[in-house]
């Protein structure tokens, strides 16, 4: 790459830090920062309703609680396997062969 590239790139392509690596990742699969918000999402609600889960078991509460974030991050993940899938084998346009 020239140096002439290199000005015109952005800092965070050329940064190895964490929160450049998560930006690149973000690029490559943007279903990843989805499943994280939504895990965080869930997990934060799970502790909200554990002040009043009434006459609820803790155990029982925190299965729920670990369900629903797992449920969550696989749909991000099935929604970014079928996404990319979408990526790769549909928004292509086909080549055309042509026979002599």
């Amino acid at each position: 790459m020239s140096s002439s590239q290199e000005s015109v790139l952005p800092s965070y392509e050329t940064d190895s830090s964490q929160t450049s690596k998560l930006i690149r990742k973000s690029k490559e699969s943007p279903f990843v920062p989805v499943g994280m918000a939504g895990l965080i999402a869930v997990v934060g609600y799970g502790l909200y309703k554990l002040k009043h889960r009434g006459n609820t078991k803790m155990s029982v509460h925190l299965i729920h609680m670990r369900v629903a974030a797992q449920g969550f991050v696989v749909g991000a993940m099935t929604c970014g396997v079928l996404y990319s899938m979408y990526r790769e084998y549909l928004a292509k346009p086909k080549e055309c062969k042509k026979d002599d």
